[in-house]
Formats: structure tokens, sequence, C-alpha cells
């Protein structure tokens, strides 16, 4: 593989996982807004009753995010050998 070849498949590998991390992201964040909207354990009564609601939200939205960002990343990276070997 040529530098540039390899140099272009870092690229395309980064942006596979990039993608892959803002789904994950995208579905974190949605699974904290039900979980507020639907008021589940009365995370939303808390939220609209805390001091300051906009920090309480962003205390529940952020690691629902991260942690689904990663766990999406992480099964993109363990299902890449199958896709690589797969595609057409």
């Amino acid at each position: 593989m040529t530098p540039e070849a390899a140099r272009s498949d870092h690229w395309q590998m980064l942006r596979y996982l990039a993608t892959n991390a803002l789904y994950g992201v995208l579905v974190g964040a949605a699974s904290a807004g039900a979980l507020v909207w639907l008021n589940i354990g009365a995370v939303g009564t808390h939220i609209a009753r805390s001091s300051d609601p906009l920090l309480a939200a962003a205390m529940v939205v952020a690691p629902f995010a991260l942690l689904f960002g990663g766990a999406v990343a992480a099964s993109s990276i363990a299902l890449l050998p199958y896709r690589r070997k797969f595609r057409r």
C-alpha cells in the first residue's frame, strides 16, 4: 500500500468512526430527551424544579450521549472486519 493510499484509507476510517459516533450521540441525546419528556423516574419533574434546569438537563443528556456515542463507535469497530470481508 502506498503512503497516499494509506492516508486515504485512514481518512475514510476516521470519517466512518466519526459518523457512527455522531449517530450514537444523537440516539443517546434522543433517549435522554425521551426519559425527561416521558418523566420516567420523575426525572423531568426534578429537572423542572431544579434551581438551574439547564445544568440538570445537561447532566442527564451528556452522559447518555457520550455512552451511546462510544458504544456505537466501538460496535462499528467490532463489525469492521465483517464489513470489509463481505464488501462488494
